[in-house]
């Protein structure tokens, strides 16, 4: 198996749709990478994701908006397709088995990821997650009586 793991933002509003009485939700997700070239200019490449999520759980969808970043994770195909002037091209998709949402634009916010609330993840098992975990309870200070032997760590 093969699987490809991508972190970025969402070009468009998703779409929902049902294909043959299956729910899916069919977004894209840019990633870019800056680097310098050979003569030390800062250069940026942008590979753009066409994902598929097959699942019974439509209830993302109404976050996946543009500009929100993402995770998500699944099994990558490359499609090929005839091009205008003859030959052919290939683009990347993606049959998702997990989305996470990593943050939201907020008013003012940029793409540097500090313009952006955190979120939680779905997967195809249908759970969702919230990104902030429960918060833990400190131990009493002072002796108490009781043993730490019943401690889970």
């Amino acid at each position: 198996m093969i699987k490809l793991q991508v972190i970025g933002n969402l070009g468009k509003d998703c779409v929902t749709n049902t294909v043959n009485g299956k729910n899916v939700i069919n977004f894209n997700v840019a990633h870019t990478e800056k680097f310098r070239d050979a003569q030390g200019n800062q250069k940026d490449k942008t590979i753009w994701v066409e994902c598929a999520y097959w699942t019974e759980r439509v209830g993302i969808a109404p976050y996946l908006r543009k500009g929100t970043q993402v995770y998500v994770e699944g099994t990558p195909e490359v499609r090929t397709y005839p091009k205008n002037d003859g030959t052919t091209g290939a683009s990347l998709t993606l049959r998702v088995l997990s989305v996470q949402l990593l943050g939201q634009r907020t008013e003012g916010g940029d793409n540097t990821g500090g313009g952006y609330q955190s979120g939680g993840n779905y997967n195809s098992g249908g759970n969702y997650n919230s990104a902030a975990p429960a918060p833990v309870q400190a131990a009493p200070a002072g002796n108490s009586g009781e043993s730490y032997d019943d401690l889970p760590f």
